[in-house]
């Protein structure tokens, strides 16, 4: 599970065994998590943030998208 950013107590990372979803990042914090696509960038599960932080997340998603698409053709060897 590489952890490709970590911003406010939140990490960012992909789990190893989906390389056949679309590209996606998950993100967690304590006992929260979430999952968002990164072609187009929106939310795809979430358990347990409240909106405000979603959409701080979703956000900051949106503002990493290019890098996090990067990272995850760099782990998944270039296949989308």
């Amino acid at each position: 599970m590489p952890t490709i950013d970590r911003w406010r107590g939140h990490r960012f990372y992909f789990y190893s065994h989906e390389p056949n979803e679309p590209p996606h990042v998950h993100v967690d914090s304590r006992d929260r998590t979430a999952k968002f696509w990164l072609q187009p960038v929106a939310l795809a599960r979430n358990v347990g943030f409240r909106a405000d932080e979603l959409s701080a997340l979703l956000a900051r998603v949106r503002e990493h998208s290019v890098a996090y698409l990067e990272a995850w053709d760099g782990h998944f060897g270039g296949e989308r």
